[in-house]
Parts: C-alpha cells; structure tokens; sequence
C-alpha cells in the first residue's frame, strides 16, 4: 500500500518475523543482488532453552543502516577502482597495483569487495570483463512474457523483485501533477548517494547523485512542477531500504511511472530481463516486435528515472561493451558486477 507522510516506507515490516528457520538455521538477513549485509547479521535471534528468543530489534535496524552506510562508503572505492581498471585493461595489472592505486593494502581490498560485492577482487574484475559481457549477450533469453503482459495496473512477481506500476493520467501530466504530494529526501545505498521522491501512490523517482543534492532536487521537481514539496529523510530511508533489499519488504513495492506509451512499453520489458542478464538494445527492440526501432528503445531507456527498479542498466551495446548511463557508465558497470556476483554463486569465491 502507499505510504503516508512520516512513515518509513515500511520500514517495520523490513525485520524478519523470524530469525531463525523452523530447522533451527540461521536465517540470511537478505540475498537479493543489491543488499549483501554483513556476517553480523546472518543470524538476528537464538535458541534458548528450546524457544526462539528475539534479539531487540531496534539494534537490528541500527545495523542494517550500518550495512548500507558501510556499502555506499565501499562504493566510492569501487568506483575508483572501476575506474582505474578501464585505464589500465590492456595492461592486465596485477591486484597488488590495483590496491595501490586505490590506497589500499591488498588485504583491505580484499575485504572491501568481499564485503560489498561478495566475491574476491580476482572475480570481479572477471566480471568486468568484455568477454563477459558477451557471453551474457549469447546467452540472453526473451524479455519474461509476464513482464510484457502485465498492465500498468497489475503486479506481478519478476526475478525476485516485486514492483507495483502504474503511470500517471493524462490529466495528472496536463496538470503538473498539481496539489500532488511528493515527498522527497536522501538516502545512502550501496552504489552512492541517491535522490527518491514519492506520492501517496508509489515511488516516483530515483536518481543517483553526482551533482550537488539541490541540482538533483530540481532536476527532479521539474518533472512535478505543481506538485506540493517536502523533504523527509526517514521515508526516504525506507523506501531505499524496499529497493536495495526486496525480500525483507512486505508486499509489492508501488512505482508511478510518468512517460509516453512507447516509453512505457520499453520500461514493462525492462522488468523481465534477470538480474545477471542482458540484452542489447536491438535485441530487445525486437523482442517489442519493433526490430527497426533500436534507437528510439534507447532513448526510451535512457529516459527512465526509477533506477534499479527499472533496471535500464542491464541493456547494453551489442558488441558487449556497455554503453552509456543516466547516472554514468562506472556506476552502470558497478550494478552488472554486482548482479553477476549474486547470479552466479557458483563463480564467486
């Protein structure tokens, strides 16, 4: 359901109802492609005496904003690190410089991509690879049916992340969404700091920030002209915690799309590529059953301001290389690397 002024964007209902499975195993926080919590928070509650007994779930959520402060923190060495790879690729460097260029033992990075992304550094400049990117492509099935015949008031379950969409009406865009409220505020995730706006009927917008917070205020607010404002950081805070980690939020996660009906139709095909997928933006231009239409499916991408939720990142060039990005192509490579380790477990180490 919506959420109203001054909740959490369900941030209650992001606690595990239970802490331990019914064979008595630690219950893992979360292992969506986004949130990869810490080994603290692996198992929250405890056997005592043949009962499960709850550990006070106040410092639960204190550590769970811990896990995403640490990740959007390890996000600025990642991105360097990105970054300084794409440089030096044809050089083949060793880990030992990639550490030293990024300020950092060998140990400590190590430990900065096992904890942010859950594999070695070793794999995930693998990850990062062309021939990957490639492979991925070769491999690429049809955009999920279910996400193209889900209407823009359905819902529907699409690889592990339950989104809720609608668009706005006609008259809502004639009118600039005027009298609407739209909250707004910032909040930490694992690839940087991001911008989110919503209504009472869903999350409207996310953005990542590389400018400053006011540049990406108005950025946003031009979109709802006539909307009424106001900021608050702990709904904020929620709604980026339903993002990043899907499977502790309860029940669909509600969007308000805002676009044309082409660009619409390109964003419900979106929701049907896996994570740890992609696609080129031919192939998915002809899976539409619009095989001439490569371009404008770009420019439909790239108009998508939901990141994450409308995953535009998984679609690529055909020649595997990447591409550009709304929010740029370091941060683009950073979500694929991300996906592919949590997609394919049996490569991580």
């Amino acid at each position: 359901m919506p959420h109203r002024q001054g909740e959490g964007a369900g941030a209650e209902n992001l606690l595990p109802q239970e802490s331990l499975t019914h064979d008595g195993t630690p219950f893992t926080a979360c292992r969506c492609c986004f949130c990869r919590p810490s080994g603290r928070l692996a198992g929250i509650g405890c056997r005592q005496g043949g009962r499960l007994r709850m550990l006070d779930l106040s410092a639960c959520r204190s550590r769970m904003m811990e896990s995403m402060e640490t990740a959007a923190r390890h996000y600025a060495i990642v991105e360097r690190a990105i970054v300084w790879l794409n440089e030096h690729a044809a050089e083949q460097p060793s880990l030992s410089r990639l550490a030293q260029a990024v300020g950092l033992s060998d140990s400590r990075l190590q430990r900065v991509f096992s904890d942010w992304a859950g594999v070695s550094p070793k794999r995930f400049v693998q990850f990062l690879t062309l021939g990957h990117a490639r492979r991925l492509l070769a491999a690429g099935r049809p955009v999920d049916a279910t996400a193209l015949a889900v209407g823009l008031s359905g819902s529907g379950r699409l690889h592990d992340l339950i989104v809720q969409h609608e668009a706005l009406t006609p008259g809502e865009l004639r009118r600039g969404a005027a009298g609407v409220p739209v909250g707004w505020g910032l909040a930490a995730t694992p690839f940087g700091e991001a911008l989110l706006a919503w209504t009472p009927r869903g999350l409207g917008y996310l953005a990542f920030v590389d400018d400053t917070p006011a540049a990406a205020l108005a950025g946003c607010q031009a979109r709802w002209p006539q909307a009424v404002w106001h900021e608050d950081a702990a709904t904020a805070a929620g709604w980026a915690r339903r993002v990043f980690a899907p499977r502790m939020a309860d029940g669909p996660l509600p969007v308000l799309l805002r676009g044309s009906r082409f660009q619409l139709k390109v964003w419900e095909a979106l929701l049907g590529i896996a994570p740890g997928q992609r696609l080129s933006y031919g192939m998915l231009a002809q899976q539409l059953g619009q095989p001439g239409a490569a371009r404008a499916v770009g420019s439909a991408v790239a108009a998508n301001t939901l990141a994450v939720l409308v995953p535009c990142h998984r679609v690529i060039r055909d020649t595997g290389v990447l591409g550009q990005y709304r929010w740029g192509s370091t941060r683009k490579a950073a979500l694929l690397v991300r996906e592919s380790a949590a997609a394919q477990p049996e490569l991580s180490d």
